[in-house]
């Protein structure tokens, strides 16, 4: 009798066990793919180029050529802050962090200030990524903005922005040599400012 009880005992501790190895597994699953599932919610765009990678990063780092002319400060030296803004609507402070030549360029957001939406705050500590690789005989190169994901208020703005600078003015200033950044007053966001009802400053 003694000996049922110890084995019934023994096996309900194993089955206690097993169940939290289980429940241990399945957090950790269910937190990698929720990590994954934020990776796949941030913004990206990609464009293909006949130019080479190296023009492409050199255009990619000109963000006065592509983005804005509203730009104070280095966009192109590691560890190097920049600041741009669009009138008072979007004030931005960015760093950049890593660089691969030819390769892949990351700047981090260190501040930023939104005048549209109820937090002001959105962007900050989130990435502009930027990846170059060949593709056959075309070079591609692949904008993720790293944290900018449909959760924030500002994501459907951004969204329209971005792919604008990217697919329309950065492309450009690599296949041509020439972009379509804003200019220093208004500018290629006047758009935006008409659609979004944004405050036209």
């Amino acid at each position: 009798m003694i000996a049922l009880v110890t084995i019934s005992a023994l096996m309900v501790i194993s089955c206690n066990n097993s169940t939290s190895q289980v429940s241990d597994e399945t957090k950790q699953t269910e937190n990698l793919k929720s990590k994954n599932m934020n990776m796949e919610k941030d913004y990206t765009a990609s464009i293909l180029v006949d130019q080479t990678p190296a023009t492409a990063f050199n255009a990619i780092k000109n963000f006065r050529a592509w983005w804005s002319e509203e730009i104070e400060g280095s966009t192109d030296q590691l560890n190097e802050t920049f600041f741009y803004h669009y009138k008072d609507v979007h004030l931005s402070k960015i760093k950049l962090v890593e660089v691969v030549p030819d390769k892949k360029l990351v700047y981090q957001v260190v501040d930023n200030k939104f005048n549209f939406v109820k937090d002001t705050t959105e962007w900050i500590n989130t990435k502009l990524i930027f990846e170059i690789d060949k593709e056959g005989d075309k070079t591609k190169v692949k904008f993720t903005h790293q944290g900018l994901v449909p959760e924030y208020e500002c994501y459907n703005v951004c969204h329209d922005a971005w792919s604008g600078y990217i697919q329309g003015s950065l492309q450009s200033l690599i296949t041509t040599g020439k972009g379509k950044p804003n200019p220093k007053e208004g500018g290629l966001n006047a758009e935006l400012v008409e659609k979004w009802g944004l405050p036209n400053k």
